[in-house]
């Protein structure tokens, strides 16, 4: 059995990545929303961890920001480097946590839940730590994930559907192993007979864990969505949108 690396999501999600998610999330809302921000900090250069094929860089691109990136993923970025200018957005090749690129920003971001792909919370902390220390003043985090829901299993376990059509089927079937705060997942799209498979392990946190381990690693957070649309986050939140900021010391 092939053993489940850092690349392993990006090199086998690739092929179907955007036709599996871009059409389902509110990608432009994003945008605009990381837009604004970056707009308001003052930063014309920004930093998308886990940069994939471009859902955000790209339009951001196209709305005058000089987008950096980082992926461990080649066949993520192959995709990337497919589309129009996408062969102008640097990508370093690397672990996102370990934030492996020359200088500072005003804006990183990380978004759709990528944070808990480290499997870890020392990992989730040293990601925090390390894009502290590429912020300028004033700089900003932008975090997107989701809120745990712990409902959705039944005895550590979950089968659902995803999709069902005459020639399609989509499931998800997920263990969850408490101790650990892990979700380990399998995504099965079997269509016209040919069955394919996405792996996704995930270390979740809450809203509150997170903003423990950003103070541990230097940062607090300055402002919390409940989503994109930057509506209120409230206890029905099944995603939020933290913005986190440098906790300069006086």
């Amino acid at each position: 059995m092939e053993e489940y690396t850092w690349s392993t999501y990006g090199d086998r999600i690739a092929e179907a990545y955007d036709e599996r998610f871009v059409r389902r999330l509110d990608t432009m809302a994003a945008v605009e929303a990381i837009a604004d921000l970056a707009t308001a900090s003052g930063a014309t250069r920004v930093l998308e961890l886990a940069i994939g094929t471009g859902r955000i860089a790209l339009p951001l691109k196209e709305r005058g920001f000089d987008v950096r990136g980082v992926d461990v993923s080649d066949a993520m970025v192959a995709k990337l480097r497919e589309k129009p200018n996408g062969e102008e957005i640097p990508v370093t090749m690397g672990n996102f946590a370990d934030v492996p690129v020359e200088g500072t920003f005003k804006l990183v971001y990380l978004v759709f839940n990528t944070l808990f792909a480290l499997l870890a919370q020392a990992e989730q902390i040293e990601c925090m730590e390390n894009v502290g220390s590429h912020l300028e003043p004033g700089g900003l985090f932008v975090l997107e994930c989701f809120v745990p829901d712990l409902a959705r299993f039944d005895r550590g376990q979950r089968v659902g559907a995803s999709s069902i059509d005459v020639d399609d089927l989509e499931l998800e079937v997920s263990r969850h192993h408490a101790t650990e705060q892990r979700i380990d997942s399998m995504h099965v799209v079997i269509r016209d007979g040919e069955v394919k498979t996405y792996p996704v392990r995930l270390r979740y946190a809450w809203p509150s864990e997170l903003d423990l381990m950003a103070r541990i690693a230097g940062l607090r957070l300055r402002e919390r969505w409940g989503g994109w649309e930057r509506e209120p986050f409230t206890d029905d939140s099944g995603s939020h949108v933290s913005i986190y900021e440098r906790a300069w010391k006086s």
